[in-house]
């Protein structure tokens, strides 16, 4: 058995209400961060990290030093990397131990969302575990895709056969399948998912956490199958979903990518992601990114204290780069942000948000996007996005 203390959601802002696209920037890290950070504040200390995903940008390299520094998380945190669908986010929840982050995340189409399990909050046990194999889609180790084909074997086959030997009783809601399918197998009015892999379990719990129902969750997946029973109790839902609207056209300049140099990737890797500033100890000032000092004499001064930055700020200049760069669509948009209540100026492009509507004094945040990918490897940094974004983001006890 197991307490859901806080659930968190994110959706990006492309596509339409139905299906939402990841913006170019963004990938399943990026979106984790996102789903994360939202299932954070409602939740307490995280002692470990769980992301369930078919989609990491990187198998062999790893992100999890990546999300730990997106979420603000130290870097001795234990980051578990589990692939898999619906099935394997329900089997995440139900085994993770308190003071875990779970968090799972799909591509297409694109959301992502996040549980903090804790000692206290909505409760949650496995009822069901049911693995057959009826490979109807697969993907390689090279990231070849082959769909047999044959959505009437799935279904009766695959989807119904397993769910009826797994649960023979009333199901609540169904994750993993498309929404006519949930319907037909739920007893009660199933809700309406954005994603149909691993985080449309995730985005069902945060459902039955918001209506206050009660009842057994299915995540499936082809032929497999895992039930959650959702026995009561309450759990803080935020929601980070921004309004749905057309992806922009970019254009894409031909040519080599920018390549990287991994040495100066590891040199910059805190200083781009950490989001601090260092205290200078002679005068207190803060410098970004942070830096060593010396005296009047060329010693290397005392390591500066490291200062958490805010994450809110306001437009203090702006400028929209129309020249085509090998490897960055564009046009985008860059701009100036002052952070609140430091004397820190930050540099960044602007997300979630056409290029050109973004202007000086507009408010916003920052958050870790995808800033380019070079030679193989996602190169990391922080975005500004504006709240002028239309957020439908929401909390609710």
């Amino acid at each position: 058995m197991s307490w859901i203390s806080s659930l968190g959601t994110y959706l990006p802002p492309w596509g339409t209400a139905q299906r939402r696209t990841a913006g170019d920037d963004e990938d399943a890290v990026t979106m984790a961060v996102e789903a994360g950070c939202a299932a954070r504040r409602g939740g307490g200390q995280i002692a470990r990290v769980t992301l369930v995903t078919r989609d990491f940008p990187l198998l062999e390299g790893g992100s999890g030093a990546v999300l730990l520094a997106g979420l603000g998380l130290d870097p001795d945190i234990e980051v578990t990397e589990r692939i898999g669908g619906a099935p394997a986010a329900l089997d995440a929840i139900a085994t993770a131990r308190p003071r875990t982050l779970v968090i799972a995340v799909d591509l297409e189409p694109a959301g992502a969302a996040a549980a903090v399990i804790g000692e206290t909050g909505l409760t949650v046990r496995p009822v069901a575990r049911l693995a057959r194999s009826l490979p109807v889609r697969t993907r390689d180790a090279g990231g070849a895709t082959r769909d047999y084909g044959d959505p009437r074997l799935l279904r009766e086959r695959g989807i119904l056969r397993s769910v009826r030997t797994a649960w023979p009783g009333e199901v609540s809601a169904v994750a993993g399948v498309d929404h006519k399918t949930a319907t037909a197998l739920s007893s009660a009015t199933a809700p309406q998912l954005p994603t149909t892999g691993a985080s449309a379990a995730v985005f069902a719990l945060a459902r039955m956490a918001e209506t206050g129902t009660e009842g057994v969750l299915l995540g499936v997946e082809q032929a497999t199958v895992s039930g959650l029973g959702v026995d009561g109790g309450t759990a803080s839902v935020v929601r980070n979903e921004l309004q749905a609207r057309p992806v922009p056209r970019l254009v894409r300049a031909p040519g080599l990518d920018i390549p990287i140099s991994l040495a100066a990737y590891e040199r910059a890797f805190d200083a781009k992601l950490r989001w601090q500033a260092s205290r200078n100890p002679a005068t207190g000032a803060l410098d970004f990114p942070p830096r060593l000092s010396i005296d009047t004499e060329g010693r290397l001064v005392e390591p500066a204290e490291l200062v958490e930055l805010p994450r809110t700020g306001a437009v203090y200049t702006q400028v929209t780069v129309h020249v085509p760069v090998p490897g960055l669509p564009s046009p985008y948009s860059l701009v100036i942000v002052e952070l609140d209540g430091v004397a820190v100026r930050a540099l960044a492009k602007t997300t979630a948000a056409e290029s050109g509507s973004v202007g000086i004094g507009d408010r916003g945040r920052m958050v870790l996007r995808r800033v380019a990918v070079r030679s193989g490897v996602p190169d990391y940094g922080y975005a500004f996005i504006p709240d002028t974004a239309q957020h439908t983001q929401k909390e609710i006890a």
